[in-house]
């Protein structure tokens, strides 16, 4: 069975990890002094607060006792009072193992209920002594104050596009593959600052085929050329509703794209129009709104065509 390779080239030390620099200078000097504050890790999916935090127990306690020191739970799976009276406070009150204190890692640690983040706080107050926390969010304003008072927040932010080039060219090579630099850029646009997207993106394409080049990389990831939408938002602009439909109906039908996809990247392709700012703002709110009924369960179709009789309406003007 082939290894996924997100797990198999996790950085194990915290001069490993890519990006984040000053980040990991910080929890490096934590690692020295073997004294490590509660913390709380926030930012966007994929930019290596789990990897921080897996590579910082590593650094504390060394290869052999990393583990029994070091548990870990997702927010999401269990989120209310139960688990923090329950699985969280039985690892937190029993001693560490040939160290000062334990490390409880809550994932996701935003998708908990106030009620059982009240309980954390107390949870986090008895056993202090014995026991560091860390919480990876993503919004660390969905975290209560008396947590936050009692944690030092690292802020990730998304990975530069060489940070990603640098790290999927040694998985590259480590794998034999042949990635073409067309590919390469179309990784980093697909990956967004998501260093976890990028890898998984890479291995998906690799499964098929050892020459990794765009043409493959969005076909297999489901994502539009940004060539395609800049045609689709061109051709509403001009005027021409129903072919502005067709290739809207191309990109859900025949490529399989998602609506949420679909107006993500029109989302980005705004800010490259040679239009008035007041323009772009308009079709900008417009954008944001129609994404908004999207995610509370609205008829994507219906939302896309009315976003692009907008589009119309909007070129109309410019005329």
């Amino acid at each position: 069975m082939q290894d996924i390779w997100v797990e198999k080239y996790r950085p194990r030390l915290l001069s490993d990890i890519a990006g984040q620099a000053s980040i990991i200078e910080r929890l490096e000097s934590y690692a020295a002094a073997k004294s490590v504050p509660h913390l709380i890790f926030a930012g966007p999916a994929g930019t290596g607060k789990t990897t921080a935090a897996l590579a910082l127990a590593r650094a504390l306690y060394g290869e052999g006792t990393w583990v029994q020191n070091f548990h870990e739970l997702n927010a999401s799976d269990e989120r209310g009072i139960g688990v923090i009276r329950g699985k969280i406070k039985d690892f937190a009150r029993t001693a560490p193992i040939a160290a000062d204190f334990k490390i409880i890692f809550l994932d996701e640690a935003d998708s908990l209920t106030t009620e059982a983040q009240a309980a954390l706080r107390r949870t986090i107050e008895k056993y202090s002594r014995i026991c560091r926390f860390i919480l990876s969010v993503n919004y660390s304003s969905k975290i209560i104050e008396p947590i936050q008072s009692r944690c030092a927040v690292f802020r990730f932010k998304p990975l530069d596009a060489e940070d990603i080039k640098k790290y999927i060219r040694k998985i590259a090579t480590k794998e034999k593959l042949e990635i073409t630099p067309d590919g390469l850029e179309a990784l980093i646009f697909i990956a967004r600052g998501d260093m976890r997207k990028a890898i998984n993106t890479l291995q998906v394409g690799a499964s098929l085929h050892r020459k990794i080049t765009a043409e493959l990389l969005f076909e297999t990831s489901a994502t539009a050329r940004p060539e395609d939408i800049k045609a689709l938002i061109s051709t509403a602009l001009s005027g021409n509703f129903i072919a502005a439909r067709n290739k809207l109906y191309d990109l859900l039908i025949n490529l399989g794209l998602s609506g949420e996809e679909i107006i993500k990247q029109i989302h980005r392709s705004i800010f490259d129009l040679t239009i008035p700012d007041d323009s772009k703002v308009q079709l900008m709110e417009r954008t944001g709104e129609v994404e908004f009924r999207l995610v509370e369960g609205s008829n994507e179709h219906i939302q896309l065509e009315s976003l692009l009789a907008q589009f119309v309406l909007v070129g109309k003007t410019l005329r």
